[in-house]
């Protein structure tokens, strides 16, 4: 049995079989949190400082704490995703011995640990030496020992990895045995790589558009052995009760990746899959659910206003020049970056595929999920086929009369097994970088459904609708509103929702605030409604922001093709926005803050309260107005939280005159605490109510109404005689303590908070 340098024993499963640790795991050990809470750990916030937590996120109700990567990365890493060695704890956090002192800590106050783990891809770091296993095949090449970690194009560079570095005249030095250019370094003599240009496509599949990403082949059973040691070691110790698995959609065969994750394992599991619109994650993953950002979107689209969409929509237009159909823009954008960034990619795919190029590469640009899940081998599923073949129709209306379309559709599902693997592989970068991270910088008529796996041109989805989904969700699913990686916080989207129901009074200020500060068409617009939403926020923040914004969107900078005038012009924008329209963005923002407060309580409420398992970002049981990372990675002022949880615990009087933050802690933990006393398995239940509230039941333990669309409730003069009638029994609500039975006035249930929270007596 080999040891890894934290002393985890090696192997899968400790020498053992997949299958055997399979049949020896506890029950207990696949059961689901009732809750988690996610932290982000960096240099300067480790184990310990988590581990100081342990009281407050215990009072505060979680189960479990759900820690960011913690295998060694790059020592300056702020996230931990760009790993240099699968057998180390992260040094910068405290290490092996830091974590298994957490774990004891959590443990004594009855909190568990959830990891996010990243098997898709390793970094490449600068200098290179510090991926142990990239050093030697760079060195090596094929006859490295590590030579079937990576998923190099071996063929495509004629025995040679092409290495994207260069970006200057300076010219890479010889020094001793290595091969030195700036802060990078080779091994010599460089028979085994060729060092090209930054911008040119790597010899080797990489994470989205990210060359100093690698792909790791987990598929090989003995590079998911070395690559999950370590992982696997901290479950069997009972460090790790939970598993998040990042970007499965990058692998060769999912499926296959989670079933053996699970054997070896044994816990519980979810997976960060992207649903778009109707998609349900593949019933044969052998997980607990996704991440939940489809459950996002839906519950986003409970409190829009589908009436305030052609207003938007036509303020949109006019004041960008845009296209109406956000279609039109997502098939612009996915084709842009696939002739910008994906090259290689198509390069590879094409020699595996034959026939011709521009089919395949139209037929990448009209896939509309980020993979079909056809697997080699085995018949095609008949909803992959009908994906493939439905974008196989878009993509023949674009091209020239008599284009291969059918012989492309059926290479890719039926053909060589590796021209099947590529193409799932490479959907999903071109769906990530064409639509994420360009198409919902281009169109954003309301900017709280531009969110990743979110439809921007698809309003209110209607609250029968949404029960109906929910009936049928997982009990281990995870559920969440705000994460690492969301394009804004939950109480951004909160005040950006309240604009579908003022779009005149919203379209007078847009028209107040241009006249006086105007820059970049393409742009201004989304700055004005992140910058009401975000207020107040600082302008370097705000700067930063919209610099991004400008890059991914690439309609006049991008991060490969930079301009410092715009830069210039961009910072003197801001600086005027704030200047000359500071006080009046935070008079409207001011206006709006009721009805933005009962949608920000509302969503809570709901997504608390849904199947599933309820995910809180960390810092998001009080309001938080982040913008797109790494805004949204910032510090969180813990000791605020301790104290305004201390005192709301400790308070007797009316809860009359809650500040937004006092409310929203008093819903998350009062739903957190709930569903720590909850059978996860207890039915979702509608329960008919008003148009503007949403309401269901969780068996016949728990009832959770909410508020929707605020303004229409206002300007219809409030709830009026409406009511609603809870299941038999007698109910406390746990918001304000008042019991209730039977039929109640909506008036008086929610006489004191926008949301109620019954428990069953």
């Amino acid at each position: 049995m080999s040891e890894t340098s934290n002393g985890f024993s090696g192997g899968t499963a400790g020498g053992r079989s997949a299958e055997g640790a399979s049949e020896e795991a506890a029950e207990g050990r696949r059961s689901a949190p009732s809750s988690t809470y996610r932290i982000q750990l960096t240099p300067d916030f480790g184990f310990a400082d988590v581990a100081e937590l342990a009281p407050y996120l215990r009072d505060l109700g979680v189960s479990h704490v759900y820690l960011s990567p913690i295998l060694q990365a790059t020592p300056q890493s702020r996230h931990g995703y760009d790993v240099t060695d699968h057998s180390r704890v992260r040094e910068e956090f405290g290490g092996a011995e830091g974590l298994r002192a957490l774990s004891a800590t959590l443990t004594g106050y009855g909190l568990g640990i959830v990891l996010d783990i990243v098997p898709n891809h390793m970094t490449i770091p600068v200098p290179e030496s510090g991926n142990r296993q990239l050093w030697s095949v760079l060195g090596e090449g094929r006859a490295s020992p590590y030579a079937s970690w990576f998923d190099i194009d071996w063929a495509g560079g004629d025995g040679r990895v092409n290495m994207p570095v260069l970006g200057d005249a300076v010219q890479p030095v010889a020094d001793g045995d290595v091969l030195r250019y700036h802060g990078h370094e080779f091994p010599l003599p460089d028979t085994h790589y060729r060092l090209v240009d930054w911008r040119a496509g790597p010899g080797y599949r990489r994470f989205f558009d990210v060359s100093s990403l690698i792909g790791v082949r987990v598929e090989d059973p003995e590079v998911f052995d070395a690559t999950h040691e370590v992982i696997l070691g901290l479950v069997r110790e009972g460090v790790v009760n939970g598993l998040r698995v990042d970007h499965p959609d990058g692998l060769a065969e999912p499926r296959g990746y989670l079933a053996k994750l699970r054997a070896a394992s044994g816990v519980w599991t979810v997976a960060e899959k992207i649903l778009i619109g109707a998609e349900r994650l593949p019933g044969d993953w052998d997980c607990d659910g996704t991440t939940g950002y489809e459950v996002l979107n839906r519950i986003t689209g409970l409190f829009v206003d589908l009436a305030g969409e052609r207003p938007l929509v036509d303020l949109f237009v006019a004041r960008t020049g845009m296209p109406r159909e956000y279609a039109t823009v997502v098939r612009e954008s996915k084709r842009e970056v696939l002739d910008l960034f994906f090259t290689a990619e198509i390069d590879r795919l094409h020699a595996l595929v034959g026939s011709d190029r521009e089919t395949l590469v139209e037929l990448l640009a009209a896939m509309p999920v980020y993979r079909a899940y056809a697997v080699p081998g085995e018949p095609v599923p008949r909803a992959s086929a009908a994906i493939v073949e439905a974008a196989g129709r878009v993509a023949a209306a674009r091209l020239p009369e008599g284009a291969p379309v059918a012989e492309v559709v059926d290479a890719v599902l039926y053909g060589p097994a590796e021209a099947v693997t590529r193409f799932q592989q490479t959907c999903g970068p071109v769906m990530a970088k064409g639509v994420e991270d360009t198409a919902l910088y281009r169109w954003y008529p309301l900017a709280c459904l531009n969110e990743v796996g979110g439809e921007p041109d698809r309003f209110d989805g209607g609250v029968e609708a949404f029960h109906a989904f929910c009936g049928e969700m997982s009990p281990g699913t995870m559920t969440t509103l705000s994460t690492h990686d969301t394009k804004r916080s939950e109480d951004v989207r909160a005040r950006l929702a309240v604009l579908s129901e003022l779009p005149q009074e919203w379209a007078e200020a847009v028209g107040e605030w241009s006249s006086k500060v105007s820059f970049d068409p393409a742009l201004d617009y989304l700055a004005w409604q992140n910058l009401m939403a975000a207020w107040p926020i600082g302008q370097d923040r705000f700067f930063e922001y919209l610099f991004k914004a400008a890059r991914e969107a690439k309609t006049s900078i991008s991060w490969a093709a930079p301009d410092p005038a715009y830069e210039r012009g961009l910072r003197d924008f801001v600086t005027r926005a704030f200047g000359e329209c500071g006080a009046s963005i935070a008079g409207f923002t001011a206006g709006i803050e009721p009805y933005a407060r009962s949608n920000s309580l509302g969503q809570k409420l709901v997504q608390l309260m849904l199947p599933g398992v309820p995910d809180l970002y960390w810092g998001n049981e009080i309001t938080d107005f982040s913008l797109v990372d790494p805004d949204n990675r910032r510090p969180v002022d813990f000791a605020r939280r301790r104290a305004l949880l201390t005192a709301m615990d400790g308070r007797r009087e009316s809860p009359q005159g809650r500040s937004w933050d006092e409310e929203k802690l008093l819903v998350t933990t009062q739903a957190l605490r709930l569903r720590g006393r909850l059978d996860p398995a207890l039915p979702y239940v509608p329960i008919e109510a008003d148009e503007h509230a949403v309401a269901f039941a969780r068996g016949d333990r728990a009832v959770a109404v909410a508020t929707r669309m605020p303004v229409g409730l206002a300007r219809r003069g409030g709830w009026g005689s409406r009511t609603i009638t809870l299941p038999h029994g007698r109910w406390r609500d746990l918001l304000s303590g008042v019991e209730h039975t039977g039929r109640i006035p909506l008036a008086h249930l929610l006489s004191t908070h926008p949301v109620a929270l019954l428990e069953r007596e």
